[in-house]
C-alpha cells in the first residue's frame, strides 16, 4: 500500500520526460492513472504501469480545446468513476530568441499550450475533482517564474502567468472540502526540453526525471493535506 493507494490521478505531458517519471512513479505508489499525451508513446506508458501489476489507461485527446478536456474527464469517469487528483505536466518550449523577433503564430500557440490549457482543464476538471477523495491540483512551474530572463519569450510568460492562476484557483478555492492548488518547479532535468533549451549542455550532468517526483508524490497524498496556494523548487 503506497501513499496514494486508492487515488485515481490524471497527468498531462505523460508520455515522456517528467510526466512519464510522475506516472509511473505515482502507479508504484498505488494510484489509478490516466496517462494523457497527444504522443502515442503515451500507450506504453500505460502498458508499462500494467505490466508491473498498476492500474492505469491512456487518453489521447488534445487537452488544448474544451471539448478534449472534456473527453478527458469522460475516460478518467469511465474508467474509475472519480478523479483525485491533476498535475498538469503538459507544455512546450517555444522558440528562445529576442522579442522583436518572435514568431507570432509561435507566441499564441506557446501561451495557448503552457497558460490557457491548463486553466481549462482544471476549470472543465474541477466538478469531478469536488467529488474526489482529498482531491489535489498540481501545476509544472519554472524558475524562470522567480528569475527573469532574456530570450525565454512566450514560454517565461506563459509560467508567470500560470503561477497567478495557481494563486488564483488556491484562493478561490479556499474553504471547500479541501481542494488543495500548489506548484511545483522541477529544475534541471535530463528531458527533451532541456535538450532544446540548452543544446550544448552535457544531459549526463542532469538529474533524471525520476529523481524530482518525491514532492509531486507528496502534495498529491494525504501527507500534503492542509497545504495549499504554494510554490516549491523541486531541487
Amino acid at each position: 500500500m503506497g501513499v496514494l493507494a486508492g487515488k485515481v490521478v490524471v497527468i498531462t505531458g505523460a508520455a515522456r520526460g517528467l510526466g512519464r517519471a510522475y506516472a509511473l512513479d505515482a502507479a508504484r505508489e498505488g494510484a489509478a492513472v490516466v496517462v494523457n499525451d497527444v504522443d502515442p508513446e503515451v500507450r506504453s506508458v500505460a502498458a508499462e504501469i500494467v505490466a508491473a501489476g498498476g492500474v492505469s489507461v491512456a487518453n489521447e485527446d488534445s487537452v488544448v480545446t474544451w471539448a478534449g478536456a472534456q473527453a478527458l474527464i469522460a475516460c478518467a469517469v469511465d474508467n474509475f468513476g472519480r478523479l483525485d487528483g491533476l498535475v498538469h505536466t503538459a507544455g512546450i518550449l517555444g522558440d528562445r530568441t529576442p522579442l522583436e523577433q518572435y514568431d507570432i503564430p509561435t507566441w499564441c500557440r506557446v501561451l495557448h499550450v503552457n497558460l490557457t490549457a491548463p486553466f481549462i482543464l482544471t476549470q472543465v476538471l474541477l466538478p469531478s475533482l469536488r467529488k474526489g477523495r482529498d482531491p489535489s491540483i498540481i501545476f509544472v512551474s519554472s524558475g524562470v517564474v522567480r528569475n527573469s530572463r532574456p530570450f525565454w519569450g512566450a514560454y517565461a510568460v506563459a509560467k508567470t502567468g500560470l503561477e497567478s492562476v495557481r494563486s488564483m484557483w488556491a484562493q478561490e478555492l479556499e474553504g471547500e472540502p479541501p481542494i488543495r492548488v500548489n506548484s511545483i518547479n522541477p529544475g534541471r532535468m535530463r528531458t527533451p526540453m532541456r535538450a532544446a533549451a540548452y543544446p550544448a549542455e552535457d544531459p549526463e550532468t542532469l538529474p533524471t526525471p525520476a529523481s524530482v517526483t518525491g514532492p509531486f508524490l507528496y502534495l498529491l497524498s494525504a501527507l500534503g493535506r492542509g497545504t495549499n496556494g504554494e510554490y516549491f523548487d523541486a531541487q
